[in-house]
């Protein structure tokens, strides 16, 4: 374990500076375009009005020579020619003005260019690299526990640091055949359900924190490894009601007139284990409307003909929140089951007499929560079940359940 981390510590150093080298590099090289570019600015637009009056002064200087050299041809011509050319010259002279110049600028006027460069940079520089990245053998988070789940993994974490105050966590995994982590988890608690999980494959995980009011992630946790043995819980496939996801865990009430009761694929419901339905509103304009006959449970087998699992060897929720056991309605009443509503169903084994392959009395402890709200009662079958399957029920189309 040290020997693994102190590798990967070293690569992810060496990746991160070997970043910050190029990133740096082309930040200062983008400042030098920059900079050379508002150079060139400022020479083009200075030595604009000194150009334009540079020529104009050539232009005079060079009309005054010739007019100097025709001047000297009058002079020195005949006496026929001498008089027409000099008043030629005259009149040229008279319309070309010789006593104006360009304004100049003055010398205060004209910029003169330097670069102004500040050696504090680099002392800032060198203090906040100084100061850059540290190097931590304790994280404040460890990974603590991991429950199997049909296709899923929950995953249980806790704060080793006393000093630590955490606002968020952070839990990451992947396939042991996998080379990157992913996210899967950022949040407040301190455990979550890991699902779409394949039986019987190493899974490697870990988590880290983020102190309150910090943006930085803390170190990451060791990471370990986690599994399930339990295949995922799916609905069967076929009946023409519902309509299922791609992994089958989610089933959708469509607008087909066909109504009945929608299993499991398997009995793949243990006692001790937790069952959750997840129930979801589907639709913007038209939504599931509830019935009495809704329902969402477990039963010891599956009967066809039925509309619901309001019967004999089965235990359910109507979405009105009525608990039925064996097809009569407890007394205890649950919340109405609406959007976003989750319901558990918790079971253990309490045998009243001998069991045998010709059946006997049997009781299960049952413990269905909805809405932060729970009924206990005893649910006494007169056969041994291992396992169960869980179903559901709806009249109306618009209603999605995903199991878990």
């Amino acid at each position: 374990q040290i020997k693994e981390s102190a590798t990967l510590t070293r690569d992810v150093l060496e990746q991160h500076f070997s970043d910050l080298k190029g990133t740096l590099k082309k930040l200062l090289d983008e400042r030098l375009m920059s900079l050379l570019q508002e150079v060139d600015f400022i020479e083009q637009e200075s030595i604009k009005p000194l150009d334009e009056c540079q020529k104009l002064i050539e232009h005079g200087v060079s009309t005054a020579d010739d007019l100097l050299r025709e001047g000297e041809s009058a002079v020195d011509g005949d006496v026929g020619t001498q008089n027409e050319k000099l008043c030629n010259f005259t009149k040229k002279a008279l319309h070309i003005q010789l006593d104006s110049l360009p304004e100049v600028p003055s010398l205060v006027d004209v910029p003169c260019l330097s670069a102004q460069l500040d050696d504090c940079l680099l002392t800032i520089l060198k203090n906040q690299i100084f100061r850059h990245g540290t190097v931590a053998s304790r994280p404040p988070v460890q990974l603590e526990e991991f429950v199997e789940k049909p296709g899923g993994i929950l995953v249980r974490w806790c704060k080793v640091d006393d000093d630590f105050i955490p606002q968020d966590y952070r839990l990451q995994y992947r396939k042991s055949t996998a080379s990157h982590f992913e996210d899967v988890y950022v949040g407040s608690e301190t455990e979550f359900i890991v699902l779409h999980i394949d039986p019987n494959t190493d899974y490697q995980f870990r988590v880290c924190a983020r102190g309150d009011g910090r943006q930085e992630w803390s170190p990451w946790s060791v990471p370990q490894i986690g599994r399930t043995t339990l295949v995922p819980h799916e609905w069967t496939t076929g009946l023409e009601g519902y309509s299922l996801s791609s992994r089958r865990n989610i089933a959708l009430r469509n607008d087909s007139q066909s109504c009945g009761v929608l299993y499991s694929k398997a009995p793949t419901y243990f006692c001790g284990q937790t069952l959750t339905f997840r129930q979801v509103f589907f639709g913007i304009e038209t939504v599931g409307q509830p019935d009495r006959r809704d329902s969402l449970g477990v039963c010891v087998e599956q009967q066809n003909g039925y509309d619901s699992l309001q019967r004999d060897k089965a235990v359910c929720i109507s979405t009105n929140g009525a608990v039925f056991v064996n097809g009569k309605e407890m007394t205890n009443q649950l919340p109405a089951v609406t959007s976003g509503s989750t319901v558990t169903f918790d079971m253990e084994v309490v045998q009243l007499g001998p069991c045998s392959n010709e059946g006997g009395n049997f009781k299960l402890r049952v413990t269905i929560s909805s809405n932060n709200r729970e009924v206990v009662f005893d649910w006494v079958l007169d056969q041994c079940c291992g396992s169960l399957y869980f179903g559901c029920s709806f009249s109306y189309p618009g209603w999605k359940v995903l199991v878990f």
